[in-house]
């Protein structure tokens, strides 16, 4: 079985100082190709959310119905979205 693609959005940031590896609002990241580029402590939310939707589940939705996530970071808070990328 082909896992699916994930991308890994920063859509909006939610703290007062910047991020600590220099993320910035609309950073996109491929989960298989550039995990190693994103903060590991956002990585570190990340993880259950992205193994849920590689395996075919459905993890909690946000209000505005996509999967979010929040850097653990309480001076930073940046909010990522995660996607399924269709590869057709």
């Amino acid at each position: 079985m082909k896992k699916p693609k994930i991308k890994i959005t920063l859509i909006d940031k939610a703290g007062k100082y910047g991020c600590h590896r220099g993320h910035k609002v609309g950073d996109t990241f491929d989960y298989d190709i550039d995990r190693g580029k994103i903060c590991p402590m956002a990585m570190h939310v990340a993880f259950p959310y992205i193994d849920i939707m590689r395996y075919g589940g459905n993890p909690p939705a946000s209000h505005a119905g996509d999967v979010r996530f929040c850097c653990p970071d309480a001076d930073v808070m940046n909010i990522f979205k995660l996607e399924l990328v269709d590869e057709e």
